[in-house]
């Protein structure tokens, strides 16, 4: 009797070590994933090719706000906080707050170092910059994403909204969602008299279209791995 309860304890500690250090690692993957989506957004703006879709409306807003863009990007994201907090709170948790406060600052700081390493860069050179920063930004993505601790507070309103009716679906919200941003980023832009075409260019249409399969690609081939495994099918 003895021996089986004490094979029954070893047997739940060893799943609750298991479950324990699984939730270390999200919580390392997830503040892993906003560190380096920071600095790819950083790089993303150095390079002046375009930005993704939230990120155009954020330099927009940028350009005619008189305050830094880290502090800037805290206020909007408290702001879309709020509206997930009223609809569903169920999509925000601990990834939801790193990224809130912590990643706006990251990529200021990202942008000044590659504006101190690189203050003189050719049309050659933003471009490979800007293939780096979007391949970057996809396996941050895909550490965040596999992490599963809660969502941005842009990702949640398009969930939100999808959920909360029948008639449009999830990515097609989302679609509506990057073009309100788009739009509202170029007029901001054009309003503060900052090039709109540094924002909303080449790199705003090839993450649209790749950056999907590429956050797949890491997500199967390392966050999963990393997370669950290396055999994780």
């Amino acid at each position: 009797m003895a021996l089986k309860t004490g094979l029954h304890e070893y047997c739940w500690g060893c799943i609750y070590r298991m479950k324990n250090t699984e939730q270390v690692k999200r919580i390392l993957m997830s503040a892993l994933g906003v560190i380096i989506c920071g600095i790819s957004v950083g790089m993303f703006k150095h390079a002046s090719l375009g930005v993704d879709p939230f990120q155009s409306l954020m330099s927009g807003l940028d350009a005619v706000i008189p305050i830094r863009f880290g502090t800037l990007y805290v206020i909007v994201n408290l702001l879309l906080l709020t509206f997930a907090l009223i609809f569903d709170k169920h999509k925000i948790g601990l990834a939801t707050l790193i990224n809130l406060f912590l990643l706006g600052y990251i990529a200021e700081f990202s942008q000044g170092i590659c504006q101190t390493l690189f203050p003189e860069i050719g049309i050659a050179g933003r471009f490979v910059l800007l293939m780096i920063a979007i391949v970057i930004m996809c396996l941050a993505s895909a550490f965040y994403f596999t992490a599963d601790l809660g969502v941005s507070t842009y990702d949640a309103v398009s969930l939100i909204w999808s959920e909360k009716q029948s008639r449009i679906r999830f990515q097609y919200c989302r679609i509506i969602c990057d073009l309100i941003c788009v739009c509202a980023g170029a007029l901001l832009c054009k309003i503060g008299g900052i090039n709109i075409f540094g924002e909303i260019n080449i790199g705003t249409i090839i993450t649209a279209f790749f950056m999907g399969p590429l956050i797949a690609f890491f997500n199967e081939k390392i966050a999963r791995p990393i997370l669950y495994g290396k055999d994780v099918q």
